[in-house]
């Protein structure tokens, strides 16, 4: 067995996303061969892809069928995290990927689902950052159990910046942290836009694979301050079943899908999707109706990313702040596992095959 039989072999794996070969893709590094014992390297285009061991199995196979069938393969995973960013990167330099999480209405469940989807992205073995950009309504402090803290500063190039908070392995900073809890934030919109552009351009949030964006509800000022701020990735929405809150994930699907704005929707998730009592494990209860967010996102020709169940522990975690992906609870956990690797799946797609990554000029 030679390196170029490996090789030759390999390039008939196809990356399941991607639709190239493995060779191709330039995913096959550190070929071994010592007698019938080969291994490899495959590098994956994010920490947290769903499709190791479907690559695994067809990498065996490739090589056992076509160089030896004595062969005794070791396939071993590495990741390097895709970025198409093709800005200036004045901003935000070590920081792969920017997904803001958006809602057309509150009480959808965002924040819990950008709290555990970071969570679920770092478990994978990427680096995580959150962004809590709910000025009006912050609450990654209280879910991530950090309420009262405050960041510390440190001097970067002879300029003071403010130095998120490390949770769980996430970098978190909110404006929870920086404002007394008991007073509202009453501040015009310019002030709300300023305060976010201070999040990007006076916080160290160093290397990231992804910065997670939590965003207010709606379609607002906020918005288009982020987009016109930073280059964001792509955006994925967050509704429940309920008719009310799809009329609404619409209107958030259809901002981000203006001509001027260009920025790619990475898909859908459902929250509240249904109700399974601990004690009645196999039933389920669709309270706010079944399958409304998997139909809304077949109508719109985007991504579907997966189902939340209401289960209890996720609220008492975000209470506690304890997040569910921290808990014990492995069933409820494996939804969001899930939900995590079709996002990052959807990412890595996005950087592979639409335009790069910019700065948006929002002419609103």
């Amino acid at each position: 067995m030679t390196e170029q039989d490996i090789l030759k072999a390999l390039s008939n794996v196809q990356e399941p996303d991607l639709g190239k070969d493995l060779v191709t893709l330039n995913m096959v590094k550190d070929i071994a061969i010592d007698g019938n014992n080969v291994s490899f390297t495959i590098v994956l285009t994010t920490p947290a892809c769903p499709m190791k061991d479907m690559m695994r199995t067809a990498s065996e196979n490739a090589v056992k069928i076509l160089v030896n069938k004595e062969a005794l393969v070791t396939v071993n995973f590495t990741s390097n995290t895709s970025s198409n960013r093709k800005d200036a990167k004045t901003l935000l330099a070590g920081v792969k990927n920017i997904i803001a999480v958006v809602s057309g209405k509150g009480g959808v469940g965002k924040s819990t689902v950008s709290a555990n989807l970071a969570l679920a992205l770092s478990q994978g073995g990427a680096k995580v950052g959150l962004m809590d950009a709910d000025i009006y309504g912050p609450s990654q402090h209280i879910m991530f159990g950090v309420r009262g803290e405050r960041p510390m500063m440190k001097e970067v190039d002879g300029k003071g910046m403010i130095v998120p908070l490390e949770q769980y392995g996430i970098k978190i900073l909110s404006i929870g942290l920086l404002v007394d809890e008991k007073q509202a934030v009453v501040w015009r919109g310019p002030m709300v836009s300023s305060a976010i552009r201070q999040f990007v351009t006076e916080v160290d949030w160093g290397e990231l694979d992804y910065l997670i964006i939590d965003m207010p509800p709606g379609t607002g000022d906020i918005h288009l301050t982020v987009v016109q701020t930073v280059p964001v990735t792509g955006v994925i929405v967050v509704t429940t079943p309920q008719l009310v809150a799809l009329a609404d994930a619409k209107k958030g699907i259809a901002m981000f899908g203006q001509a001027q704005l260009k920025v790619p929707v990475i898909g859908l998730v459902e929250n509240m999707s249904y109700f399974t009592p601990a004690e009645l494990p196999e039933n389920k209860y669709y309270i706010f109706g079944k399958n409304g967010g998997k139909n809304l996102a077949e109508e719109f020709d985007i991504p579907f990313l997966g189902q939340i169940p209401i289960v209890q522990s996720i609220r008492e975690g975000g209470d506690l702040g304890i997040p569910l992906m921290v808990s014990d609870d492995e069933v409820t956990k494996k939804a969001f596992t899930e939900f995590a690797g079709n996002a990052a799946r959807g990412i890595a797609m996005r950087n592979a095959n639409m335009p790069a990554t910019q700065v948006q000029e929002v002419l609103v």
